[in-house]
């Protein structure tokens, strides 16, 4: 059985603050006199139910740990440590996303906090190895005109390589906000040159998934699973060639199925979706990338081969150039061979 750690891959769902270590979140807590919530540091996985009180909960412990992050120091730690797990599980591109508002207060404005974020990703991606470029996400819950800004400053960094913008996001509570209000941020997005990747289709269903693709135009969805409960919807998404972000790992401790392998990860592939497995957020959700392809060998039966069709799956929806392309997609075929 081949080391699903050496198998070439992209990272194409990793958000900020939840890419941390245990061990760095309980440091800067320390640091900064912050008493954790005794979930954030008791080492199991979350287990919500997929309600509005599931959500409430989650998000009061995501805040908490944001809370730790102060300084210019501990964004950059958190970039680092970040490219630095990746890189020791095959992941050869990284594209972490980021919602720099939370941030700006500590480092003087949402600028510094992307151009800080911008450079710790270049300087990762040299010393690890894994290019590492950046997605900025706004948020549902404030307000639209605040994504449009958002978007403006993602569009003046944007890029395919290290260092650089490639996508435009927006993410947190799928219930909140309307879907349509944030199309304009996605059309400045857009003009720049810069992915789509809204989240969609993991709290909600397949109506919401066709909501989102008909107002948002998205490259990539963040989730997508319940894409499978419709499928016309699943056709829709196939046949606009729409990347699914699939995190098995988040749709179990946030309650949206029971157990890993009632992801429908085996159905999406088999209707021909290009999926690429994400961790999202493996501090509070207890598993990294590699425990997602785990996952899909254990729990869904994939072979070397599937797994690998997987890997390159994630490649091909990822932002890098084509150089990096050919080279990871190389790699995956080596460690096929090698077996």
């Amino acid at each position: 059985m081949r080391d699903l750690a050496t198998l070439p891959k992209a990272h194409l769902h990793l958000h900020f603050t939840g890419s941390m270590r245990p061990d760095t979140l309980r440091d800067l807590a320390a640091q900064y006199g912050v008493r954790l919530p005794h979930a954030l540091v008791d080492g199991d996985p979350l287990r919500l139910p997929p309600t509005e009180r599931g959500w409430f909960r989650f998000q009061r412990l995501y805040d908490a740990a944001r809370a730790c992050v102060r300084s210019e120091a501990d964004m950059r730690r958190i970039v680092l440590e970040a490219a630095q797990d990746d890189a020791a599980e095959g992941s050869g591109r990284l594209e972490i996303q980021v919602d720099p508002t939370s941030y700006a207060p500590f480092v003087g404005g949402i600028t510094p906090a992307v151009e800080i974020v911008l450079d710790a990703a270049r300087s990762a991606s040299a010393a690890t190895g894994t290019e590492v470029a950046v997605v900025v996400a706004a948020s549902r819950t404030r307000h639209p005109l605040d994504a449009r800004t958002l978007a403006r400053l993602a569009a003046q960094y944007a890029g395919e390589g290290a260092g650089e913008v490639v996508g435009f996001g927006l993410s947190n509570d799928e219930r909140r906000g309307d879907t349509a209000e944030f199309a304009r941020a996605f059309a400045i997005a857009r003009r720049a040159g810069l992915a789509s990747v809204p989240h969609g289709g993991e709290l909600l269903g397949p109506g919401h998934v066709h909501e989102v693709v008909r107002e948002l135009v998205p490259d990539r969805l963040g989730h997508g699973v319940r894409s499978a409960e419709d499928r016309r919807v699943l056709d829709d998404v196939v046949d606009r060639g729409i990347a699914l972000e699939v995190c098995p790992a988040s749709n179990v401790s946030l309650g949206v199925y029971e157990e890993a392998g009632q992801v429908p990860l085996g159905a999406l592939v088999d209707a021909g979706a290009q999926v690429a497995l994400g961790a999202d957020d493996p501090l509070l959700f207890g598993s990294r990338l590699v425990g997602q392809y785990e996952t899909a060998r254990r729990e869904h039966g994939f072979s070397d081969t599937e797994l690998a069709d997987l890997a390159r799956s994630s490649i091909r929806a990822s932002r890098a150039s084509s150089g990096t392309k050919r080279r990871l997609r190389a790699g995956v075929d080596a460690w096929l061979a090698a077996g």
